[in-house]
């Protein structure tokens, strides 16, 4: 047979046929599902010793408002909380091991992929030299007639191989176009997780501090406690001139003046005062992250051209930070979430207190505009508060009882229950506010 044909056809079979690295790949996802099998056994544990808890702060809650109740009452909170940090810390480690998976799976049909388009161009090449040759010249240049009639038999096959050689690419580039596509979904999920697991923890350290102030407070003396309970007018006066805490607005205005325009958005677009306060608060207290890049004399990873996602973000910032007269190069963002590495989770690049981020304001800064009459700003305290109240109000916000899923869209574009503490903690903060705003009123 000629030289030619028999490269060939042994090229072609070491393409086509399952090679080493996949029955590795095959490996490496088994042992990916047995880590995670362990660790949703923990998650089991975990979650029914938070049920448990859960039903003890019931019952806690139901008993006679006394100091010691209350300290009760947070201590459960505290223990809960912790589990809760730990649950999360496991649901990231499981998400983390099956991005491992999937980036292995990506760099294998990356280099498959070129592996495949190098070794096409080269058997097209030598197919279009040989093509060259004449039916005739093949027939009469051999010595044996027979081989002559197989070479050309073979070559037929190899035809036939040829395509199936040009599936093997069609179908690689499939696989890694959906196996990116799922990585960006892990690693999303994994940049809410981090996230919950930031307040959470903020949770934890805030009713830890609270524990503290009553104890100091009270001096520990039950009397004392009732005595604070009983005056409304001190308590109105304390809640009305506490400082509303929101980031990227240049400066701190009191729950008072919060109140005051979260009540004029309410009326203009339906959305409970107190939730959109709500959501607000949780919003801003992911801190750390909100407003940290971009920044004058930051360095050049927290750029926007670098922590915003090119193909969603990095025009619309521009294009608002035009309309504003502002310098897209030292305007403040948000920072992405960043793993226990270090490593970038996601993209940042959300503006202002309502944490938009820049594709998704562009779709309501025309209506924010017709309300005010004025360009709408991601910085401005008022035009935060109405696009946060116009897309809350637009997932179901507007009845009390769409609140919790409007909190979980806000947050994640979706109701997942693996990120409630969210939508849980927005419902029982609004539910605290509510009271708050009632106070205000005697």
């Amino acid at each position: 047979m000629h030289k030619f044909f028999s490269s060939f056809l042994l090229a072609l079979f070491l393409l086509v046929s399952p090679s080493s690295s996949f029955v590795f790949a095959e490996e490496s996802m088994q042992a990916v599902e047995a880590e995670k099998s362990q660790l949703q056994t923990q998650l089991q544990q975990i979650e029914a010793q938070i049920a448990q808890f859960q039903k003890d702060l019931v019952n806690i809650k139901g008993e006679k408002n006394t100091l010691q109740n209350k300290i009760k009452q947070l201590q459960k909170e505290q223990a809960t909380l912790a589990l809760r940090i730990k649950q999360t810390a496991l649901e990231v480690e499981e998400m983390d091991e099956q991005i491992v998976a999937t980036k292995s799976l990506i760099e294998r049909n990356q280099l498959r992929t070129e592996t495949l388009k190098a070794e096409l161009a080269e058997l097209l090449r030598q197919m279009n030299k040989n093509d060259q040759r004449t039916l005739l010249f093949v027939l009469f240049s051999e010595h044996d007639l027979f081989d002559a009639l197989s070479e050309i038999q073979q070559f037929a096959h190899v035809t036939s191989g040829l395509d199936v050689l040009i599936d093997q690419l069609h179908k690689t580039r499939e696989d890694l176009g959906v196996q990116k596509n799922r990585l960006d979904a892990e690693q999303d999920h994994v940049e809410k997780l981090l996230a919950v697991q930031t307040l959470q923890q903020q949770a934890l350290k805030g009713s830890v501090s609270e524990q503290s102030t009553l104890l100091t407070q009270t001096k520990g003396k039950e009397k004392n406690y009732q005595v604070s309970l009983s005056d409304s007018q001190k308590q109105a006066a304390q809640i009305r001139t506490r400082l509303y805490r929101l980031l990227d607005v240049g400066k701190q205005i009191t729950f008072g003046q919060a109140v005051e325009i979260a009540q004029w958005v309410s009326a203009q677009t339906g959305v409970r005062a107190s939730f959109l306060l709500a959501v607000l608060t949780q919003e801003s207290n992911l801190g750390k992250n909100v407003g940290t890049c971009n920044r004058p004399g930051d360095p050049p990873e927290k750029s926007w051209k670098v922590i915003m996602k090119p193909t969603r973000d990095q025009e619309p910032f521009k294009t608002i930070t035009e309309e504003l007269g502002l310098d897209p190069d030292t305007t403040a963002v948000s920072c992405p979430m960043r793993d226990k590495k270090g490593n970038q989770v996601g993209w940042g690049g959300a503006m202002g207190p309502a944490q938009f981020i820049p594709s998704t304001w562009m779709g309501y800064r025309a209506k924010v505009a017709n309300i005010t009459g004025k360009t709408a700003n991601p910085w401005d305290i008022r035009d935060a508060f109405i696009a946060s109240a116009l897309k809350l109000g637009n997932d179901g916000a507007k009845t009390k009882e769409g609140e919790w899923a409007a909190a979980m869209r806000y947050f994640s574009g979706s109701t997942n229950v693996r990120f409630r503490f969210y939508g849980d903690q927005v419902v029982a903060r609004a539910n605290e506010y509510q009271a708050d705003i009632e106070a205000l009123k005697k």
